[in-house]
């Protein structure tokens, strides 16, 4: 990959890695509450590096399971045998493109590599939709949680959720690079900056709830190129990178417009009230 692209990746990807991150860090935090206060930032540390290791477990098992050309990407089946016409599946020939149209063996054959990518980008698609809907909606879940548990079961606990929560970090950075490096790279500076600024990044995304919002936009939108790999239409991620620069350029115009407005606002409340 050339140095630039590479550097863009990488700093995209560990934004999307911070901010896809908040949820998992607010998970542990809660979970870390019911620890004795003593054991409380122990617990939130053990947390995220237990994070960091069940990200970078599944990225390389996933990133495996996507690349080998072996047994993944070689065909299970096909969609003809499944009963779907083959006039669905024609494309242009692209030695002859003004010629007739054949059936398209990249759509046609479907590998255990398709499957899931397919899988994953529907993941990505699904879990960003509720998300967005709980959002909207304004939904909460109360914890009713005990006074103080064990240590060794919070552990636990956070141990399976960072599964949970590691599944759209991990599909996300697979969709978003290509090199392993990369993506080893952008998760490790994401959990270390989430480690170090825990409070600062939840405090910020609480304040700015649109910046979450665009990032499950962008969510979205990776699952939706991932889906269509997965069904043979390749999607330069350069459009994606420049949508999502534009996006969040825009959004920053909008926080700063946002604060301007609110400054002047009390501003002119503050010369109210002298006079």
């Amino acid at each position: 990959m050339d140095p630039v692209q590479a550097t863009i990746a990488l700093l995209t990807l560990t934004s999307m890695e911070i901010v896809l991150g908040i949820d998992n860090v607010v998970f542990i935090a809660i979970l870390c509450s019911r620890l004795p206060e003593d054991q409380q930032k122990l617990g939130r540390r053990l947390g995220l590096v237990a994070a960091l290791v069940t990200r970078i477990m599944l990225l390389g098992l996933l990133y495996w399971m996507v690349n080998d050309d072996g047994v993944f990407a070689s065909g299970l089946f096909s969609l003809t045998d499944l009963g779907i016409p083959e006039s669905w599946l024609m494309v242009a020939d692209p030695k002859s493109p003004d010629g007739p149209e054949i059936l398209s063996a990249t759509v046609n054959e479907i590998s255990l590599k398709d499957l899931i990518l397919f899988a994953g980008g529907l993941f990505l698609i699904g879990k960003s939709v509720h998300e967005v809907h709980d959002a909207i909606d304004g939904e909460s879940v109360e914890q009713d949680t005990p006074k103080t548990v064990s240590f060794a079961s919070v552990m636990v606990q956070v141990a399976l959720l960072d599964i949970v929560f590691s599944l759209d970090s991990v599909i996300t950075a697979v969709g978003m690079a290509k090199e392993i490096e990369v993506m080893v790279a952008a998760i490790i500076i994401a959990v270390g900056v989430m480690l170090f600024c825990a409070d600062a990044i939840s405090g910020f995304i609480e304040t700015h709830p649109s910046v979450k919002m665009l990032a499950l936009s962008f969510l979205i939108l990776i699952g939706v190129m991932l889906t269509a790999e997965a069904m043979g239409m390749h999607i330069k991620k350069g459009y994606i990178y420049f949508a999502m620069a534009f996006a969040l350029f825009v959004e920053v115009l909008n926080m700063r417009t946002r604060q301007r407005r609110s400054a002047r606002q009390q501003s002119a409340a503050a010369d109210a009230e002298v006079a």
